[in-house]
């Protein structure tokens, strides 16, 4: 959902998640070699698997990258309306007019109904 908040100059984090996922791969490899090696079975088994989950988020973000970009609204598309969840609320309570109290055993108190807080 657009709120009309979002960086001008955002970048997608895709090109630092390849490089990671590189530098990941290189180590978990050698890790997983140098500890079978070693004869140590159980770091081994925790490189490979590292390596493997790795190796996948490589794949998924290669993909994404060639995907290419997709469309963000420019400046001149106004903001959209906030998405209001079923009741008609907002969804952040926090910054809702009326105050909601925790209220033990119960579940949430909206406070009464003709608006008024309680203190």
């Amino acid at each position: 959902m657009r709120t009309g908040s979002e960086p001008v100059t955002a970048r997608s984090p895709l090109r630092m998640r390849l490089w990671l996922s590189i530098w990941g791969l290189i180590w978990t490899g050698l890790g997983t070699g140098l500890f079978a090696v070693a004869g140590r079975t159980g770091w081994a088994v925790a490189c490979g698997v590292l390596f493997v989950i790795v190796a996948t988020d490589l794949v998924l973000v290669v993909h994404h990258i060639r995907q290419g970009p997709h469309y963000q609204p420019g400046r001149d598309i106004p903001p959209y309306e906030p998405d209001h969840g079923p009741d008609g609320r907002p969804e952040d309570y926090g910054r809702d007019s009326r105050a909601r109290h925790r209220v033990p055993d119960k579940g949430w108190d909206d406070g009464p109904e003709d608006g008024t807080h309680r203190p």
